[in-house]
């Protein structure tokens, strides 16, 4: 069978509880092959979208299309690798067997559970371990079995709930490089986040949420190379007395929209429809010497901040235009 050109398709899913709305109107699409970050703060609905792809909860409206073919449910259970936000473990358990356990539980019969077990147990330095009960392990180390219970059965898609959350830097590494060689392996990877930088260093797509609605989707670079089109400038001058008779002058201006100080310089933010070239041109007539000026790639921070900062704006618009 030929692989599918779309791993998921999520068209307007909405999922209510009383009046609070926790996912509202949701649509995004992940290709086949890449690794895709649904993004947002704390409370943002990423949890429940992907317990609604994983049919753990069913959406109030909309619908979810898995692997081009399929429906959240138990035939689109065999084909997803699934590590959820609240770890589930058997802590009284052998390490071997919890593996071989959740291999059976995806259609693996007894010898080829047992030997996928062997093999990731290897692949995540735990084969010592295999003979211990599940809460001999760091949390650690139980994070890793259970990240490996997600991949035992060689799932077309895995969907993974805040994989990094609580890990030593160590294991996260160990884990995303396990996610890298997955998509190198034409696998696709949905996984739920709010550490920007986790996500920036490993995804090629990415929906960023907020307050259970969709504020910004699309493939990562592109993201990027709109929010530089938008106006950074990381600047510096030669002087302390330059940077600060530009603070007082031209970046005091209308054209400049607010100046962040960085480590080496400052990151300034232009006006909407102001080219870079003006601002330069500012400075220069004003005698500064400037040390740096470039236009500045946004980083996935950056651009979380700034779209879900004005989904916020716009909300408190409309409030205060219906009162």
């Amino acid at each position: 069978m030929a692989s599918p050109k779309t791993s998921l398709r999520v068209r307007g899913i909405h999922k209510q509880y009383g009046d609070f709305v926790a996912v509202g109107d949701l649509s995004f699409e992940a290709p086949t092959g890449v690794v895709y970050g649904l993004l947002g703060p704390n409370g943002a609905g990423k949890t429940t979208t992907l317990r609604m792809i994983n049919n753990i909860i069913m959406p109030d409206s909309g619908s979810i299309e898995l692997l081009d073919r399929l429906s959240p449910g138990p035939e689109a259970a065999k084909h997803i690798g699934y590590l959820p936000e609240e770890r589930g473990l058997y802590p009284k358990m052998k390490v071997r067997e919890t593996l071989a356990f959740f291999g059976a539980l995806r259609g693996l019969g007894g010898k080829a559970s047992h030997r996928q077990a062997d093999t990731w147990l290897e692949r995540l330095k735990l084969s010592d371990w295999r003979g211990n009960n599940v809460q001999d392990l760091s949390k650690g180390m139980q994070q890793k079995v259970q990240f490996a219970a997600a991949l035992i059965h060689d799932p077309e898609l895995l969907i993974l709930d805040e994989p990094w959350s609580g890990l030593d830097p160590i294991n996260a590494e160990v884990l995303k490089d396990i996610v890298s060689a997955q998509k190198d392996a034409g696998k696709t990877i949905l996984f739920s986040t709010h550490l920007m930088e986790q996500a920036e260093h490993l995804c090629d797509h990415v929906c960023i949420m907020a307050k259970g609605r969709k504020a910004v989707e699309g493939r990562l670079d592109e993201l990027k190379r709109e929010a530089a089109a938008e106006g950074l400038v990381n600047l510096a001058f030669r002087t302390p007395e330059d940077e600060q008779r530009a603070r007082n002058g031209v970046l005091g201006q209308s054209m400049v929209e607010g100046v962040q100080d960085e480590r080496d310089g400052l990151l300034v933010q232009l006006a909407a429809g102001v080219e870079s070239d003006k601002l330069l041109g500012e400075l220069v007539a004003d005698g500064l010497s400037i040390r740096r000026f470039e236009r500045q790639q946004a980083s996935l921070h950056q651009i979380f901040v700034s779209r879900v900062g004005a989904m916020a704006d716009a909300e408190q618009e409309g409030r205060l235009a219906d009162d």
